[in-house]
């Protein structure tokens, strides 16, 4: 069936949908786009809820937390393991790959939904599945994993080094819940966009944001294996007594750490890549320009997702890994710095001599320019074995992994949320409200985690229940409690916009079809878009996506497509 018989069809029954088949078990990509997008947040709540616990106890240890209790040493390692799993994979991946591949990829290549519509369905809940496994372990016996985000045996691998057992088998489940269900959605958006393109919308005519998220899929999907492997694994070791982990029964920890940063650093890019789609659609249309070096960019991108591959072992050399591998994954990791930086310098380049609009959504990605690079520096010393040795497992790293994901999560994702909240839910967010959410935001994430950069040069090691049992820590008291007062501010600032979208979606204006005058096709469609997304007729692509500020025209911006009502 072709997609515009495809389109008959569906807008002809879109009436007879029930509530149950519209909003639970949809298989439009919108819905679950926004499907993606609550369970995020749900679970956002979760994981801020555990940063707030761990930085109670670092910064005010013994005492009890509001809303909580005391945080005993058992609890405080499986709150650590509880916030790092929620964040990367139930937060960062359903927000950042999962939301804006559903909503905006059919959109931005004129399809009218995904290439296999139940398969995307199946993907949402596989991850709430996981999600549902993953809080469940707060309440059996033993409690949750206490192993540490990163799963190392062998305090993964056997109840016998942390007493639990059930939680350790949910924590894995939910786990390999999240990894198939990414690698089903991977696959969706790559086949679609290969497949589903409207006429005249060639490869070169593709938009940043659909490149990027292809590319955080590829990069996924290439890296997931070994780990769902690994997961395996690791569920036989808990579960059924195997030994593929545990040293005693002839197993090799240093595998799993192999089989976890394998994916675990691409998966950094996983979720660096998409936001930086998000950065460079929003700049040219704030800055009237097209984007500077789109090629360049793609090239340089290809490289990216290649070198992902072989950088890995930065994160062992003080595992016991071979001295001599210590140099070649050291220069590979300086070297995956090149496409980024040329990348970042195509950004700025875009931004020199254009019609400038300091719009919300436009200063969400500047603050994510702006915290990020802080990230990509410091992770030049964290790649050099050499420094590595005495920063390794510090405070330095917690500070550079967070300046690394947050400003692509926080910064990245709350730009293109407010950019494209006109186009999901046909209203505007209040703007003051906004503009407050984002400063404070700002303020107080550089107040949570720029001194910890000081107190890990001071050799604090990080997942230290009581600091202050170590008298060499006690002069970063100070710095600590001023980290976590940051970071209880910075939690409660995520308030703002919850009041925002509230107040948005009951009381806010209606939104122009185009209110940014942008080029990209999923402005054409209507706000919210029906759905098949274009009634009757599919749009027929005729231009560049960043056709900007043309010498000559009358208009500073050109539809992609020109056949349908702007």
């Amino acid at each position: 069936m072709s997609q515009d018989q495809q389109g008959h069809d569906e807008h002809g029954h879109e009436h007879q949908q029930s509530f149950i088949s519209h909003y639970i078990f949809s298989t439009d990509h919108k819905m679950i786009g926004k499907q993606f997008l609550l369970l995020s947040a749900i679970m956002a709540c979760f994981g801020g809820f555990m940063a707030y616990l761990i930085r109670w106890e670092v910064a005010f240890p013994n005492t009890p937390a509001p809303f909580f209790g005391l945080v005993t040493p058992d609890k405080f390692n499986a709150i650590i393991t509880l916030h790092g799993t929620i964040m990367i994979f139930f937060v960062g991946m359903p927000f950042l790959s999962a939301f804006p591949s559903n909503f905006l990829v059919p959109l931005m290549i004129g399809a009218r939904d995904m290439a296999f519509p139940k398969l995307n369905m199946a993907s949402f809940w596989i991850t709430f599945v996981g999600a549902v496994l993953l809080v469940s372990s707060i309440f059996v016996p033993g409690g949750p994993v206490a192993g540490g985000w990163v799963g190392y045996p062998p305090l993964s691998a056997s109840s016998e080094f942390t007493g639990v057992k059930i939680g350790a088998v949910l924590w894995i489940l939910a786990l390999a819940c999240a990894l198939v269900s990414s690698s089903l959605g991977g696959m969706n958006y790559l086949v679609t966009a290969a497949t589903l393109r409207a006429p005249g919308m060639t490869f070169n005519r593709i938009p940043m944001t659909v490149w990027f998220l292809l590319a955080s899929a590829i990069t996924f999907f290439f890296s997931a294996g070994p780990l769902i492997a690994g997961a395996f694994m690791m569920l036989m070791d808990n579960a059924f007594g195997t030994g593929f982990f545990l040293p005693a029964k002839g197993g090799e920890p240093m595998l799993w750490e192999h089989l976890f940063w394998f994916f675990g650093h691409p998966e950094v890019y996983v979720l660096f890549f998409p936001a930086l789609g998000f950065g460079l659609d929003i700049m040219a249309t704030f800055t009237r320009k097209p984007v500077f070096g789109y090629k360049l960019i793609l090239w340089c991108t290809g490289s990216a997702v290649a070198l992902s591959y072989i950088v890995w072992a930065h994160h062992m050399f003080m595992s016991g890994l071979n001295p001599l591998l210590a140099t070649p994954f050291s220069i590979t990791t300086i070297l995956i710095s090149v496409p980024f930086a040329i990348i970042i310098f195509c950004m700025f380049a875009t931004l020199r001599n254009g019609a400038i609009r300091l719009e919300l959504p436009f200063l969400w990605i500047i603050g994510f320019l702006a915290t990020f690079l802080i990230g990509g520096l410091t992770g030049i010393f964290l790649g050099s074995a050499s420094a590595d040795i005495y920063l390794h497992g510090t405070y330095f790293v917690v500070a550079h992994f967070h300046y690394t994901l947050f400003p692509s999560v926080f910064f990245g994702g709350f730009g293109a949320v407010y950019y494209w909240f006109p186009k999901m839910y046909g209203k505007k967010l209040n703007e003051k409200l906004g503009f407050l959410h984002l400063a404070l935001t700002f303020i107080f994430f550089n107040g949570t985690f720029w001194p910890l950069f000081k107190v890990g040069m001071g050799g604090m090691i990080r997942r230290i229940a009581d600091p202050s049992f170590y008298p060499q820590y006690h002069q970063f008291q100070g710095l600590n409690a001023f980290a976590t007062v940051s970071a209880i501010c910075l939690i409660a600032t995520q308030v703002i916009f919850l009041w925002n979208l509230v107040l948005s979606l009951n009381h806010g204006p209606q939104a122009e079809k185009n209110p940014y005058q942008s080029n990209t096709l999923e402005w054409i469609a209507d706000s919210p878009p029906p759905h098949g997304n274009w009634g009757p007729v599919l749009p027929v692509v005729t231009s560049d996506p960043y056709e900007y500020s043309k010498p000559g025209e009358a208009k500073d911006w050109q539809p992609q497509a020109t056949n349908l009502p702007v």
